[in-house]
């Protein structure tokens, strides 16, 4: 809690007139580039480097530099009060363990006992030290949570840095050059942080022309290189060659590397033996020559991503980094952590008996909470549980809730919202949850193979394909259609993925229990600045409680307050009402088609063996084009002649998988008779790489096996008998009209909440719309020049016009701003022309649907239901007379609405009507190709000519 004192004097030093970078913060918050967690840092980051010299923490507090604790307050016996009189750092001791949490609680009042009875006992530099871990360095954490911009904020410290390096060369506070340790263990890191540093533009903090000027002295180096091919250290190591080329080092500014901490902390002095009588910098230069050169950097600041103290390469890390800060020229160690508190409290000793236990990193000099970054640069978490649910059920309602909630959800960087299911085993990705998968997105329209990636490390039963990691890499890219990302221990930290908007953990196991806030919160990064965005998270019983205990124990919170930190400042309430019986609107009688289908067997399965062997025949492709990813939303697509393919092929696993995919219908005895033959198509689809059997991809896989599963079954016809039948159907289906609900995006209602209340009130008749009797009161009221009161009683009374013809309940929810925009147009066209237009593309809501067929050789085929988004009805005699039914959709689906939108045209088109008897019907489809007026346009031609 150390970093509640040093903000404190922080906002106190920017409140002076004369703060030397009042103005630069000034420019960054008119800027707004940055997040106000980001700025809140850059305050601290300046305020230490400039008010205090990039002194050491322990060193700052001895001095007492934080202090605002009045003695006069403090019941101290004579001598405790002269000594803190003297002495800061006793003060400022004092002043920490009087702090208080969040709920009032003392931070301390053992060690305020102790320090009273002591004051004069106490080596408070020792104490001051041991507290902040025996550090003689300028080593500060700033701890940010998880989309918050960390990457970001290193580089505008970087940049901080060196602009004022160049005002003063000589002055130490100021580093001139850069290390980052990106995160141990996740290598993949290096890239994207570099990237993530390049993009940043200094001109976002820093006037021009000085940005561009800085910008012009970085050099980035990655250091990512096999230390030898030989693993031998003695020959030159690639990356130290890459630091030396900068010679002479004295003279280096501007130079930022990326590097993993097991490139320094690797020490290979045994194995080479190398003499203990040697000089001590040959001895290290031998040990690892990159951690020599590294410490010979002159003016050098540490960044470290994702401090933890008590990792073991951590701890190694910390001395390797302790060794460079010996010598001259060092700067200081920047850390940047999720967050501040301990897993296990760390102690440290105080006069030799009493001891200090902290449950908090004590280095953090700055500290953002999660809490505070939902729905501000977070995405707000609507989290189910499930107590009594199985697995397969969580992932199920799971997946619904997220096609229901998000399928149609494109942010403004055009990347699709997804999901992410955490697998915990292979077999259950592969053999449980994808097909579970797979037969709901069908459910909702979409191709299973085209909007679900399986994606893990891969066993001896399944293999993970090029193809797979092509398309995780590219998942937050707009050329990405994958919506369901299944997955197995992979993504759970480093994974940055912004439109990732759901995640289910469904059982124990389906991440590591350490990790589950990091992989429960991996939807929560924002797309799109300043814009209210939802996420979903689907726990089970036990993740649901491992979650809360790591929200106690990392954040100093709870999941309840985890859930309604974004209820109390952004949940709104929308009361929903009926209105069905006002309007006096009617159920919609039409007619729907009805198909009925008989099954005849026309060949019997007699002679599967020929089937067998024909099965491959004609299937190879001696040319395949694969698309390649380059970056920058870029791809090409290369023709590939030569054999490949990269997913290990087994004999046995592939008649496994054969029979496997016949759903029980061919087993493994069934396939027996026939081995020789089916050994003859394996050999054919299959090729050697380096002793190893390979499937060509030459050949679609699946393909070939589906046609083997032709050869046992019987051939068979299907008949269909059509038939016309009438139906009724409800616009609004009261009983599913809840009410209130609760929102976090009021914008995608019509009518707003304050209009909706007042059509409601002109219903009931709690108001009357203007008549000859509030007129003249109205009047009167102006007559006695009380003009205020008879515009309030006009504005009170004002007739809403448009509830006279739309708006059959309230109110209703717009889930894309292509059915809102052209709601909002449409209400000026009925207005004048006796019509009206009711919303019907809340499925739940309404019973309007429209069964689809495809027209086939054989007759028709079912492909799916139908809901209208608009109906402009006109009536006769108050009765539905003619409706013409708009559909809106983004080009982008045209192709998925292709089967659809043809039965809607040939149905409900006028001139195909004598089949369907849809004579009252006319069907009317607008695309967000064209521009909003020309679909105005199209729907008044429709209109006049209907």
């Amino acid at each position: 809690m150390f970093y509640e004192l040093i903000a404190a004097k922080r906002d106190q030093w920017f409140e002076q007139s004369d703060c030397p970078v009042k103005d630069m913060i000034a420019y960054i918050e008119k800027k707004g580039y940055m997040r106000d967690a980001q700025i809140g840092a850059i305050k601290t980051y300046l305020f230490l480097k400039i008010a205090h010299e990039n002194k050491p923490l322990w060193q700052l507090f001895v001095e007492g530099r934080f202090n605002s604790l009045n003695i006069d307050d403090l019941e101290l016996n004579v001598t405790a009060r002269a000594f803190m009189g003297v002495n800061p750092a006793a003060a400022a001791l004092m002043e920490y363990a009087r702090l208080r949490d969040k709920n009032g609680k003392q931070l301390s009042p053992e060690l305020e006992s102790f320090i009273k009875t002591n004051a004069n006992k106490i080596d408070y530099e020792s104490a001051f030290s041991a507290i902040f871990y025996n550090a003689r360095y300028s080593d500060y954490i700033y701890s940010l949570p998880m989309g918050a911009g960390k990457t970001y904020l290193m580089a505008a410290f970087i940049y901080l840095d060196l602009h004022f390096a160049q005002n003063e060369p000589n002055n130490k506070a100021f580093a001139h050059n850069f290390i980052i340790f990106a995160p141990s263990g996740l290598k993949s890191s290096i890239v994207p942080s570099l990237k993530t540093i390049e993009r940043f533009d200094p001109s976002w903090i820093i006037a021009e022309p000085a940005a561009s000027e800085l910008k012009k002295l970085i050099k980035f180096e990655i250091l990512d290189e096999p230390r030898s091919q030989n693993k031998n250290n003695r020959a030159k190591n690639p990356n130290a060659q890459k630091i030396n080329s900068y010679q002479p080092l004295n003279d280096l500014i501007g130079l930022i590397a990326i590097v993993n901490a097991e490139k320094v902390i690797l020490d290979r002095i045994d194995a080479l033996g190398v003499h203990n009588d040697s000089p001590e910098d040959e001895r290290d230069k031998q040990a690892n020559e990159l951690r020599n050169i590294i410490g010979k950097i002159p003016n050098l600041a540490i960044y470290i991503d994702e401090v933890h103290h008590a990792a073991d390469d951590d701890i190694k890390l910390r001395k390797v980094v302790t060794q460079w800060t010996k010598k001259s020229g060092f700067n200081s160690v920047i850390g940047f952590s999720g967050t501040p508190y301990l897993e296990k409290a760390e102690s440290a000793t105080i006069a030799e008996r009493f001891v200090i236990k902290n449950t908090e990193l004590t280095n953090v000099a700055y500290y953002y909470p999660l809490i505070d970054g939902i729905n501000n640069f977070l995405k707000t978490p609507r989290v189910k549980r499930s107590s009594n649910e199985d697995s397969l059920s969580i992932v199920e309602n799971g997946i619904r809730d997220f096609l229901d909630q998000y399928k149609e959800t494109i942010y403004g960087n055009q990347t699709t919202a997804k999901l992410a299911i955490y697998c915990g085993t292979i077999e259950n990705l592969e053999e449980t949850i994808y097909p579970k998968a797979a037969q709901i997105v069908e459910e909702y329209g979409l191709n299973p193979a085209e909007v679900i990636l399986k994606y893990h490390r891969g066993n001896k039963n399944y293999n993970v394909t090029k193809e797979a990691q092509t398309e995780f890499a590219s998942l937050d890219l707009p050329i990405s259609k994958k919506r369901i990302i299944l997955l197995v221990q992979i993504g759970k930290e480093g994974w940055d993925c912004r439109s990732l908007s759901g995640v289910i953990l469904s059982q124990k196991g389906d991440c590591p229990t350490n990790m589950v806030l990091q992989t429960a919160c991996r939807c929560l990064r924002q797309v799109d600045k300043n814009k209210t965005e939802t996420a979903l998270i689907w726990l089970n019983k036990f993740n649901e409680e491992t979650l809360n205990k790591q929200l106690k124990s990392q954040q100093n919170t709870d999941l309840n307050a985890f859930e309604t930190a974004a209820n109390k400042k952004y949940i709104k309430i929308i009361n929903r009402y009926s209105r069905i019986d006002h309007l006096r609107l009617p159920p919609i009688d039409f007619y729907q088609l009805r198909v009925k289908y008989d099954t005849i067997v026309i060949e019997k399965a007699e002679n599967p063996k020929e089937a067998i062997a024909k099965s491959v025949k004609g299937e190879r492709r001696e040319s395949i084009i694969e698309t390649k990813i380059l970056g920058d939303d870029r791809a090409i697509d290369i023709a590939i002649d030569k054999e490949f393919g990269d997913e290990f092929a087994d004999f046995n696993r592939w008649l496994y998988l054969i029979a496997k995919e016949s759903f029980g219908f061919i087993t493994m005895n069934a396939l027996n008779p026939y081995l020789d033959t089916l050994r003859a198509v394996y050999n054919e689809i299959v090729y050697t790489k380096d002793g190893r059997a390979l499937y060509s991809a030459k050949y679609d896989q699946g393909l070939i096996r589906s046609n083997i599963r032709k050869a046992f079954y019987d051939k068979r016809d299907v008949t269909t008998k059509d038939e016309i039948v009438p139906q009724e159907a409800r616009l609004l289906k009261i009983e599913k009209l809840f009410s209130p609900i609760e929102t976090t995006d009021v914008s995608k209602y019509r009518p707003d909440q304050s209009i909706a209340e007042k059509i409601r009130k002109l219903d009931d008749n709690e108001i009357d719309p203007l008549n000859k009797k509030v007129l003249k009161m109205i009047e009167d009221l102006e007559a006695m020049g009380q003009k205020v009161a008879a515009n309030a009683l006009r504005e009170t009374n004002k007739d809403i016009d448009e509830r006279h013809y739309t708006y059959h309940y309230l109110s209703y929810f717009f889930a894309s701003a292509l059915e809102s925009d052209f709601f909002d147009k449409a209400l000026t066209i009925v207005r004048n022309r006796g019509l009206e237009i009711y919303y019907n593309g809340d499925r739940e809501l309404t019973e309007f649907k429209i069964a689809c067929h495809k027209q086939t050789k054989k007759g028709w085929q079912y492909i799916g239901e139908y809901t209208p988004d608009f109906l402009i009805i006109k009536r006769k005699d108050d009765k539905i007379y003619k409706v013409i039914i708009v559909e809106t959709k983004g080009a982008i689906y045209a192709d998925k609405f292709k089967d659809k939108l043809d039965f809607m045209r040939t149905a409900f088109k006028r001139k195909n009507n004598e089949k369907f008897k849809y004579d009252r019907f006319d069907f009317l489809y607008l695309e967000d190709s064209e521009p909003i007026d020309q679909r105005i346009i199209k729907t008044i031609n429709a209109i006049e000519n209907f």
